[in-house]
């Protein structure tokens, strides 16, 4: 499948992503907070100036935050606040829609994880709570307004999950049963993970016959070595661009939504999303439409239990205090 050169040569119905593999920020205070987001604002016009038919550019989870896991006050963003109207002032000044995360301030609790996708005229399109931050060594508190989806430039539509989310199948096939077209993934991940971003971001495409365009951190802090890794794979698992380690790199790649939609519609073999629900539809009309998995019983009922013992429940091996909230759900 072409990639036309990474979007040089776009077609009618193709979309330009740009993903930011941004050199890994140390940010412990306001000033450097302040910094790290005129220096993602600065990179959003690199974007633009590297590849005018560029469409959407991406940047990594923890772009403004750094790997931390500070969850001081005055270090937390909020919707209204200056980082992300820098963030809606840069998009519309360079004409590009954009992909950032926050870490977003919590009245109730600790700060969630949050990402936003942004239009070329400023506007939240998408605004997005991480569902599974990495325990047990985030901090944030679990995201409550589901998996959305938005339309996004040409037609597209899309979905933001976030790092660790990616790592659970449910994920992907949320933000597909939505109607995500094409499937973001931001990450702060380390080099460690390296194999299992690179298998889950083809099974992800694959499982869902969806775009994922995925991206990590990049470079070293001092501490932590993130790891880069940006990535676009195609509607049949396939990788269509992959990026290495090199800070601020950004990875380029037209991607096709309308083939998508034309895989989603006229598959037979494969075409998993469809058969999950009406399996073995040769045999029987419109086949078996039941739920005959157990896990997903039981998490409805509320009595989801492995069959095994787990011996890490908390963040207390990762220096936090066990929690003593419970989980209230949306707010």
């Amino acid at each position: 499948m072409t990639t036309g050169l990474g979007g040089l040569n776009k077609s009618k119905h193709g979309v330009g992503i740009g993903l930011v593999q941004l050199q890994l920020p140390v940010v412990e205070t306001p000033a450097q907070l302040k910094a790290q987001a005129a220096r993602i604002v600065e990179l959003v016009g690199k974007a633009r100036r590297n590849q005018p038919g560029m469409d959407l550019v991406v940047f990594p989870e923890y772009a403004l935050h750094g790997l931390s896991m500070s969850t001081d006050p005055a270090l937390m963003c909020t919707l209204d606040g200056p980082e992300v109207a820098a963030f809606k002032a840069a998009c519309v000044e360079h004409r590009i829609w954009g992909c950032f995360s926050i870490m977003e301030a919590n009245p109730h609790g600790n700060p969630y994880n949050s990402g936003l996708i942004i239009d070329d005229q400023g506007a939240i399109q998408l605004y997005y709570r991480k569902l599974h931050p990495w325990v047990p060594v985030e901090p944030w508190e679990p995201g409550n307004l589901g998996v959305p989806v938005c339309k996004g430039p040409n037609g597209s539509t899309l979905a933001l999950i976030i790092c660790h989310d990616g790592m659970f199948p449910e994920m992907a096939r949320e933000a597909a049963y939505k109607g995500a077209e094409v499937i973001l993934r931001t990450a702060g991940y380390t080099a460690p993970i390296r194999h299992a971003w690179k298998i889950t971001n083809q099974a992800n495409a694959f499982q869902n016959l969806a775009v994922t365009a995925s991206v990590c951190l990049c470079g070293s802090d001092g501490s932590f070595d993130s790891m880069g890794e940006g990535m676009v794979c195609q509607f049949d698992g396939t990788v269509l661009v992959e990026g290495g380690g090199r800070p601020d790199e950004i990875i380029t790649c037209e991607v096709r939504p309308d083939l998508v939609r034309e895989a989603r519609a006229g598959w037979g073999v494969e075409n998993n999303p469809y058969q999950l629900y009406h399996r073995g539809y040769v045999a029987v009309k419109g086949g078996a439409q039941d739920c005959p998995y157990t896990f997903m019983q039981d998490m409805v009922a509320g009595r989801y239990a492995l069959p095994w013992s787990v011996e890490v429940t908390d963040g207390t091996s990762c220096g936090f205090d066990a929690p003593s909230r419970s989980y209230r759900g949306p707010r």
